[in-house]
């Protein structure tokens, strides 16, 4: 296990997060295939804040369960609170410093299709909370 630092491009958000990157996740959903957000999911205690919680905003659309959280500063997003996953967050690898993102391997979220995909990761008798 490992302690990575990182944030936002502006330096507004910065944080610590400890545990064992070995490949991040690619979700094909809006947000994700515009942003070019690389999740790596990790407990809420793994992440530690070096700047104030109130230096984020926000986010949220359609069901209004996932936390997009980006900088109002510069608009990148560090971390975000995964609808699949309200319990964990997910850390946007790409906003990890001196992490070469591309040579971590890559496995791929049918986010287009979240019911669907979620089903078939889960199992048929998986719904949604």
């Amino acid at each position: 296990m490992a302690t990575y630092t990182g944030g936002c491009h502006c330096g507004r958000i910065r944080f610590e997060v400890e545990g064992t990157l070995e490949s991040v996740m690619a979700c094909s959903c809006s947000i994700c295939r515009r942003t070019g957000f690389r999740h790596w999911t990790v407990e809420p205690s793994r992440l530690r804040l070096l700047s104030r919680p109130g230096d984020w905003t926000t986010y949220r659309f359609l069901t209004g369960k996932a936390e997009n959280r980006f900088c109002p500063t510069c608009g990148i997003s560090p971390f975000r609170v995964p609808r699949s996953d309200p319990d964990k967050i997910t850390v946007n690898a790409r906003c990890l410093d001196g992490v070469d993102v591309d040579a971590l391997p890559l496995t791929r979220f049918d986010g287009q299709h979240w019911e669907a995909s979620m089903r078939a990761e889960r199992g048929p008798a998986w719904k949604e909370e």
